[in-house]
């Protein structure tokens, strides 16, 4: 069988390369490049106040020079624990300069899950968001690993005078209630205090660039090394792959170098936000809106909503929630959001019926993508047009991508067209591996005609056109909102709870959105103990991360168990499901 079959088709889109020429660099050149080229358009956008190309670029070579002064060196490791703020690739880019390799955090991390992340990467020095809650979280999670500096990054440098100081009278620029005097610098002074000269480092392109992590096929978290190479590839792909019809939407072509302005609502530090909305505002020399939070506001999402209007946003990369909220808005109506031309959804299924809703809203054109950390993120999207786009399916593998089918118990045999198996990925996006986890790595690593294959733990099939269907999830992870909770990872943690005996979690979908679930835990309690449903909800709430926490607990006598002592989670959910009669 032709392994690129779906190239041949006439779904492939007319303008897409099946083929592109990527260049061997090292990542920050992006940034470097469109300075030079573009230095005085506006690059990151916040609250209404911006900062140009040139601005940012300097900024990340004083962060640079400053990592340096410390000692950080090709190999090392440096985190940032940040939402969505304009700080965050000025850090991003100045890391890379030294060789370093990148830590993406979940700002929505709890002490100790931010400390095992640090100490399994080594890193040595931490960037947090100045707040109330995520700096002392910072400080708590650098005990016991080999992190020595704690840089707090204020936002109210990045506001316009009046704003800032409307703020602090009134206490709404987030701060620390404390600073560890002894580990801490703030990012203001190194913008200050250290030249813009970099260190001069020889990056090869193939290097890991980022770690970001993911629970992988098993739950446990582990860092997705994901290089240069792969980064800067799959910026290109996904762009060769848009190209807009006037029949679709009003304007014809694709990304439009210097013109696009990408409202990052989905966080950067996921690989989903990373590449589609900062990496590629970088290259495309757009504009990048920062969104801390997409549902602020009173009702709901109405920041965003503003803020999508005021900036004239082009591109938006979201999670289908996030669309659906739009659409749903009780005052959508009233927002000029006229200008947005190119989304993609990804994360969760895209229902039509939303597609079609915010469409109607926007006159943009929606489309479904595929991915995972491990591929940079995408290897699949829909045709960007409504004639070939194909709801259901996470759309063709694009330029220089191959997708295969095979079987779930070896992932060693092709199946053809049309069966079901797990589905099996090579391309320059994919990645090289889990940090120090050779053994999970090659677990997850096939070979065929001497290409090297991801098994993604997804499970579909494919159509005469190439189009892929995931039918089932391979892996047991828990789907809310777009983000993935592992149920591993949430029953370790209750496991140290000291009445809890065993623990199993499961996604239960969502009577508004079956695509979207929401967390439970079943526990059996220790002999003896007694505890109530509601006190390890609560319990909860200071060990893991929001969309990870149960909404609901159910005390049980026993769990169901195979013949080898492993928790049937299907079981559990089949019998839930059974009771709430879906």
């Amino acid at each position: 069988m032709d392994e690129l079959y779906w190239q041949k088709k006439e779904t492939w889109p007319e303008t897409a390369a099946t083929s592109i020429d990527y260049p061997e660099e090292p990542l920050f050149d992006m940034l470097d490049r469109s300075a030079r080229k573009s230095g005085d358009l506006p690059y990151t956008v916040f609250m209404g106040k911006s900062q140009t190309f040139k601005e940012v670029k300097e900024h990340s070579d004083r962060v640079a020079n400053f990592l340096a002064s410390k000692g950080i060196k090709e190999g090392d490791s440096v985190a940032i624990f940040l939402p969505n703020v304009p700080h965050f690739p000025a850090i991003f880019f100045g890391i890379l300069k030294t060789g370093a390799k990148v830590v993406t955090c979940n700002p929505m991390y709890k002490a100790g899950e931010l400390n095992y992340q640090l100490n399994d990467t080594e890193s040595k020095i931490v960037f947090v968001l100045d707040h109330p809650t995520f700096t002392p979280t910072a400080y708590e999670a650098i005990k016991g690993t080999n992190v020595h500096t704690v840089v707090v990054c204020s936002v109210k440098s990045f506001l316009s005078k009046a704003k800032a100081v409307i703020g602090g009278l009134l206490g709404k620029v987030p701060k620390s209630p404390y600073y560890e005097e002894d580990k801490t610098l703030f990012y203001e002074d190194i913008l200050t205090e250290y030249e813009p000269t970099p260190p001069q480092v020889n990056i090869n392109p193939r290097d890991t660039a980022v770690l970001i992590y993911t629970g992988g096929t098993t739950g446990t978290p582990k860092g997705a090394e994901l290089s240069h190479y792969n980064l800067t590839s799959n910026v290109l792909q996904i762009a060769e792959w848009v190209y807009l019809k006037e029949e679709d939407v009003e304007r014809e072509g694709g990304v439009r170098y210097g013109d696009e302005v990408y409202v990052g609502a989905i966080p950067w530090y996921h690989s989903y936000g990373l590449t589609l909305s900062m990496l590629s505002a970088t290259w495309f020399a757009g504009q990048l809106v920062a969104i801390p939070d997409p549902r602020a506001g009173k009702p709901p999402l109405s920041d965003l909503l503003k803020d999508l209007e005021k900036t004239k946003c082009t591109v938006f990369n979201c999670v289908p929630a996030l669309y659906a909220g739009i659409a749903n808005h009780p005052n959508v109506g009233k927002y000029d959001l006229s200008e947005i031309s190119i989304c993609g959804s990804g994360a969760a299924p895209l229902p039509p019926e939303v597609a079609k809703a915010f469409e109607a809203v926007t006159g943009a054109i929606l489309f479904e993508g595929y991915g995972l950390t491990e591929t940079s993120p995408v290897t699949h999207i829909n045709p960007t047009s409504k004639k070939y786009r194909k709801f259901g399916s996470i759309g063709i593998p694009v330029s220089d991508t191959i997708c295969k089918i095979v079987d779930m118990e070896t992932g060693k045999k092709e199946l053809p067209v049309g069966e079901v198996g797990e589905i099996a990925i090579h391309g320059p996006q994919v990645f090289s591996g889990y940090w120090r986890k050779a053994e999970e790595t090659e677990n997850v690593m096939r070979e065929f005609g001497g290409k090297r294959f991801f098994l993604t733990g997804d499970v579909g099939h494919m159509d005469e056109n190439g189009y892929t269907f995931i039918s089932d999830r391979k892996k047991q992870m828990i789907n809310v909102g777009g983000m993935k909770a592992y149920p591993r990872e949430i029953e370790d943690i209750f496991f140290t709870h000291p009445k809890v005996e065993m623990a199993a979690a499961v996604g239960i979908p969502r009577d508004d959105d079956p695509s979207n679930e929401f967390v439970k835990a079943y526990i059996k309690l220790k002999e003896g103990e007694t505890a109530t449903p509601e006190e390890f909800i609560e319990w909860a709430r200071d060990k893991m991360a929001g969309y990870k926490r149960p909404k609901e607990v159910k005390i049980v006598d026993a769990l169901p168990m195979s013949s080898v002592g492993k928790v049937l989670r299907r079981v559990l959910l089949e019998e839930e499901l059974k009771e709430r009669g879906k």
